[in-house]
């Protein structure tokens, strides 16, 4: 249901129930006048205004943003007010305010408004630590937990239902919230120390997630240099690896660090003993590991699956494990056989410029022309690649060696779209914006 908790909109820093109230019967008049437009506008102007009011920095870094939650949030508007029978009425209308704020139902949400008023609650006390947390600020939350040691093992009023542990992880509760300040783990080893529950779940990515799970997925620890340091800490408190969910969606520790890019996590988790099957050994490069799942003859053992086999394949082609892609393209993995990651092994490997791998997979039959789940083509999803890329990858190599195997440059002008695109790259260093200009043009050139 819309939102998911890392969605949920701001509070205002001074909250009115009143105001509240007209907001719904506002939305309930522009609803029945049946005006997109009215609506959208009546969006804007709330979001915008809670925003203003709420002192809110939104920095680019953070997974919510302004227009982001205009769009949704109207759309989830119009499709509750008028879908199906729904005729703008005042419960919908307050059902969207409630979830909007990351809240199950208006009357939970008007009893959070009605607790967080009062800045002695324990509703107020809470939020007030969780900004702390996000501020680095933590002599404001040794002075609240002094106050009321119970805050420590609090769980938020929101959906989510978060303990002030899982704001040190940056990942599941609100967006704005998801901030890693540089002493996160002084934080947490405070909160740990007072008596936060290490293994105490949060209601996000289908539930059960803890901080360790949370902490280990998450690239807001990663990006501030901390994340390792955050885990050990979680486990020598006694954090477990292998908790069902602990990171949600019904995976284990290492292949939830795979599917969110954050294999440094994954390879550390392993390296501290957690559980690998035949799909977090390939991602994480242990060939060693990989081999144990086949016997001498080459053919898988139980209890690995063939689907094991492919996703590991996916992430070697991600990663950069050449040793391992070429393992088990030799014991069975499909080049054209995306999973459920959404692209094929040539994607993945173009992606991040593992130039050794691309030529590998190219030689084994690989398509440069199957589209991925965004509708990208190898040489695009490569593109796609250069544009996010953080590891200072070369990339002019490997659009060479795809432009060299055939792919084709699509694009309303060839290669002048492309040119364009490369030049706008601001991160790029010319030398490199040059190269791959002249590549791109010479290729378009014979084509």
């Amino acid at each position: 249901m819309f939102p998911n908790p890392q969605d949920a909109l701001p509070q205002p820093a001074r909250l009115s129930l009143e105001q509240y109230r007209k907001l719904a019967k506002d939305l309930v008049k522009v609803c029945k006048t049946g005006d997109p437009e009215a609506i959208h506008n009546r969006i804007t102007l709330w979001i915008r205004d809670l925003v203003s009011h709420s002192g809110l920095d939104l920095t680019p870094t953070l997974p919510v943003a302004v227009e982001g939650w205009i769009d949704e949030i109207t759309i989830f508007t119009t499709q509750t007010l008028l879908n199906g029978k729904r005729t703008c009425a005042l419960t919908d209308a307050q059902f969207v305010i409630a979830r909007s704020h990351g809240f199950a139902s208006w009357p939970k949400f008007m009893q959070h408004i009605e607790q967080a008023s009062v800045v002695t609650s324990a509703v107020a006390e809470f939020e007030a630590a969780a900004d702390a947390i996000i501020c680095g600020d933590l002599a404001t939350l040794k002075r609240l937990i002094e106050k009321n040691p119970s805050l420590v093992g609090q769980h938020s009023t929101r959906e989510h239902h978060a303990t002030l542990l899982h704001y040190t992880s940056a990942n599941g509760v609100e967006g704005y919230r998801q901030r890693t300040p540089a002493n996160i783990v002084a934080i947490a080893e405070f909160l740990l120390e007072a008596g936060a529950q290490i293994d105490a779940e949060a209601d996000v990515y289908g539930g059960g997630c803890t901080t360790l799970g949370l902490a280990a997925t998450s690239v807001h620890p990663e990006t501030a240099g901390v994340q390792e340091a955050l885990l050990q800490l979680l486990l020598d408190h006694g954090a477990q690896i292998e908790k069902p969910n602990l990171a949600g969606n019904g995976t284990g520790a290492v292949v939830s660090c795979l599917a969110n890019g954050r294999l440094q996590a994954a390879v550390f988790l392993a390296s501290r003993g957690a559980h690998l099957d035949l799909e977090g050994a390939a991602g994480v490069g242990r060939l060693d590991t990989v081999k144990t799942f086949f016997d001498t003859s080459g053919q898988l053992l139980a209890p690995a699956t063939k689907r094991q086999l492919q996703k590991g394949f996916l992430w070697a082609c991600m990663y950069g494990w050449n040793d391992v892609v070429v393992f088990l393209l030799d014991h069975g993995a499909n080049v054209r056989d995306p999973a459920e990651t959404g692209a094929t092994g040539l994607h993945w490997a173009a992606g991040g410029a593992h130039l050794g791998i691309v030529k590998h997979l190219l030689l084994a039959g690989s398509s440069l022309e199957d589209l991925n789940r965004w509708g990208g083509t190898v040489l695009e999803h490569a593109g796609y690649g250069l544009e996010h890329n953080t590891a200072n990858a070369d990339f002019a190599a490997t659009f060479e060696a795809l432009l060299a195997a055939g792919a084709a440059i699509r694009g309303p002008e060839v290669p002048g779209s492309w040119l364009r695109w490369i030049d706008r790259l601001k991160d790029l260093p010319a030398a490199q914006k040059n190269r791959i200009a002249e590549i791109f043009r010479r290729y378009a050139s014979t084509r």
